[in-house]
This record gives C-alpha cells, structure tokens and sequence, in this order.
C-alpha cells in the first residue's frame, strides 16, 4: 500500500535546504503562484514554502494556501522524481477558491514532472 503521509523529511526546513533551490532552479509559474525545483540527491522530493506576508496579509490566509499546497503534495509524492521544491505564492492568490489552486497546482506539478525528467 502506497504512504500518503508528510513526515519531517519531505519538507525542506533550513535555509540551507533553500538556498540550492533557489540558485539553480527549474521553474514552473503561473500567474498565482511560482514553483522552483531543483533535483536532489535523496529518492524522494521535498517541499518547502514561501508564503510571503506582502502578499497574504492574514496568518490564516497564509496557513490555507500552506494546507492546499502541502494535501496537493501529500498526493502528487509519488509521481514526483527526487526533487526539491519551493512554492512561492504571488499577490492575488488569497482571492482564488480551493478548487482554483488545486487547478493550479496540478497543472504546475505536471510542469514539474515534464521539465525535470525532459
């Protein structure tokens, strides 16, 4: 059976985990939101997430599009390859629907997928 859970070592936690993403990154953008990617040398990706308070005025707007993001990637683990990716949400995002940003994020994953095995 396939484990759908989002334990520590699936996220990216220092900055020391970021700072490779964002140097050398592949990225996938939407008008709403930009995911960098950069692959990794573990068997599984990671995610890490800059939800910036320009943006996203609200800790609870900013905790909602953490949790759509991170349940999407719950989901989407295992058909990733071993990369590590930065979601960085843009201004306007608040205003979306669930729905909206999950249509966004699938679409962005299959970007993702395309770009770092391409």
């Amino acid at each position: 059976m396939v484990n759908y859970s989002f334990s520590r070592e699936l996220r990216l936690l220092t900055p020391e985990d970021f700072k490779p993403v964002f140097k050398n990154a592949v990225p996938a953008v939407s008008p709403y939101l930009t995911l960098l990617a950069r692959k990794n040398t573990l068997d599984h990706p990671r995610i890490g997430m800059a939800i910036p308070k320009k943006h996203i005025k609200r800790a609870v707007g900013r905790n909602r599009i953490r949790r759509i993001v991170r349940e999407q990637f719950r989901h989407q683990q295992h058909q990733l390859p071993a990369i590590d990716i930065v979601v960085i949400a843009k201004a306007g995002i608040a205003d979306l629907s669930n729905q909206e940003i999950n249509k966004i994020l699938d679409k962005l994953w299959r970007k993702l997928v395309q770009r770092c095995n391409g």
